[in-house]
């Protein structure tokens, strides 16, 4: 690790979202789905994560997130438990986005503990072995600290900073697309049909991880830098930084009789209205007109369609 130019920490700071009381969801954002994968609502069951602090829930943050599922024909339920082999069994799909340990809840600085306990990641494991699948998501620093013992147990390394382009003007939103050669050929890029097709994806910071005989579907190219502060959004000279070219911020993995699914950055699967001029920001901003297609293909593949 080394540290970096003091030019490329101001433009990440300038690419700081707005406070989240200034995040809202946009509930108007609703993308045409010409052909719903299941009648709804008998799709499989989805969980999603809410009860390990986090900063994305159904109800929230990732309200979109979860109406989009809904109207492709899932049944979306929110889990505020544990993992145990009895609640896990309720679902077929099992979404974590940026959990947190308890001593990160409102302090988003190091130590990041595992939101996970030993045992919950056990049976989240064996879970996944006997059929079940995984969407992991853990974005920028503090999130990869507290998902790096999970994502370990399937083979994936995440790396605790900030996933950085020193080529963007801001340093924040990169574009992974088909034509150079960051967004990799896969099912999930091709979809069902050419009009499933992904050519680009978008993503808004994030991090960076490595992944063990995982296909990598969003893969950075040169210039990307992981920078790793004590504090989140809290940068100097000193502040470490490695190159992580050919890392993912998006890849897949089948485990067993089940499947995983990890992504290094949440917002692009989120729809939301930053800040007083309420910006679009995530599935509903200009720069990512094909992550909402994008996320339905992830949850097809999970869920066996493709």
């Amino acid at each position: 690790m080394r540290s970096y130019c003091p030019m490329v920490l101001s433009l990440l700071m300038l690419a700081a979202p707005a406070a989240p009381a200034q995040q809202v969801p946009d509930s108007a954002f609703r993308p045409p789905i010409e052909n719903p994968a299941f009648p709804a609502p008998n799709g499989p069951v989805v969980l999603i994560d809410e009860g390990h602090h986090n900063f994305h829930t159904a109800g929230g943050r990732y309200y979109t997130f979860a109406e989009l599922l809904r109207r492709d024909g899932y049944r979306v339920l929110p889990s505020g438990c544990r993992f145990t082999g009895d609640s896990l069994a309720r679902g077929e799909i099992l979404v974590v986005s940026n959990a947190l340990h308890e001593r990160n809840a409102q302090e988003w600085s190091l130590p990041t503990p595992s939101a996970f306990t030993p045992d919950e990641i056990a049976a989240v494991a064996a879970w996944v072995q006997g059929g079940g699948a995984l969407l992991l998501i853990a974005d920028h620093m503090p999130f990869p600290g507290a998902a790096a013992e999970l994502a370990a147990a399937f083979g994936f390394h995440l790396h605790n900073g900030f996933a950085v382009d020193t080529a963007s003007p801001t340093g924040g939103t990169y574009v992974f697309r088909r034509a150079d050669g960051t967004l990799r050929d896969h099912a999930i890029t091709r979809g069902r049909n050419d009009r499933e097709r992904i050519d680009s994806v978008a993503s808004f910071t994030g991090e960076a991880f490595r992944a063990d005989s995982a296909a990598g579907l969003m893969v950075f190219g040169d210039g990307v830098v992981s920078l790793a502060p004590d504090t989140a959004w809290q940068f100097d000279a000193n502040t470490a930084a490695v190159a992580v070219s050919g890392w993912c911020q998006g890849a897949v993995k089948v485990i067993g009789a089940g499947r995983v699914a990890v992504f290094g950055e949440a917002a692009m699967f989120s729809a939301q209205l930053a800040g007083p001029n309420r910006t679009p920001a995530g599935m509903n901003s200009p720069a990512a007109p094909q992550n909402a297609r994008f996320l339905l293909n992830v949850l097809h593949w999970l869920s066996g369609e493709l």
